[in-house]
């Protein structure tokens, strides 16, 4: 039985019980935060620092269901006259803190255009979490199709240009172009989206034995 999940696309490593006893135990561990688990993703240009955070609150998309957007008190307003009976009770949830750690491992070129490989960890895990907070940070993940440029859910996790600027602003964001071409290059060779958990650590419930998982990226 699976204990959590992968998100959208996601290849790597995922955790299965062999019991029932095993997964009540093992969903106590991911409540309580108590996995540490890493992700290694290409995403358009060059992130400029070595490492940092993005903090910011996301929020179900009432204009893109049922898509996340980064949270704010504006778009918070605008569910105050939708009803759960419409729009569903998810949509209707109040904002989730949500943090993402990266850290650069390399900055390098797809078919001419820049990338940075980075490594992410999900410190809170939310429902696409590191896919929205990248696609707001102004580096979205090479070959997603729904958080990235012209997707399916809205550009820059729902912000205008003006929150961005407020809310994580950011001068080395990669521009359309750049996101258009990393996009046509992963569709033409047919490869998913480059996001890979790529490590696993945790102690298990049953036997308190620490347990450590690593496997490469595939891209």
């Amino acid at each position: 039985m699976v204990v959590h999940r992968l998100g959208m696309d996601t290849s790597g490593l995922i955790i299965m019980a062999k019991s029932k006893h095993a997964v009540r135990e093992l969903n106590g561990v991911f409540r309580e935060r108590k996995v540490d688990r890493r992700y290694e993703a290409l995403v358009a240009g060059h992130v400029e620092k070595d490492a940092g955070v993005i903090n910011l609150p996301v929020m179900r998309d009432y204009r893109c269901p049922p898509f996340v957007r980064i949270s704010t008190d504006d778009h918070q307003w605008a569910l105050v006259d939708l009803r759960a009976e419409d729009v569903g009770k998810k949509i209707l949830e109040g904002p989730k803190d949500s943090i993402t750690k990266y850290e650069v491992v390399s900055r390098e070129f797809l078919g001419g255009q820049p990338v940075t490989r980075v490594t992410l960890t999900s410190i809170t895990g939310r429902y696409h979490q590191i896919n929205v907070h990248l696609a707001a940070f102004g580096h979205p993940i090479i070959g997603d199709t729904v958080y990235g440029i012209n997707g399916e859910a809205l550009s820059n996790g729902g912000l205008t240009n003006a929150e961005l600027n407020e809310l994580i602003p950011n001068p080395s964001r990669a521009d359309d172009e750049t996101q258009i071409l990393l996009n046509e290059l992963v569709l033409a060779k047919e490869l998913p989206p480059c996001i890979h958990a790529k490590y696993i650590k945790f102690k298990h419930p049953v036997t308190k034995k620490e347990y450590e998982f690593k496997t490469k990226s595939p891209f």
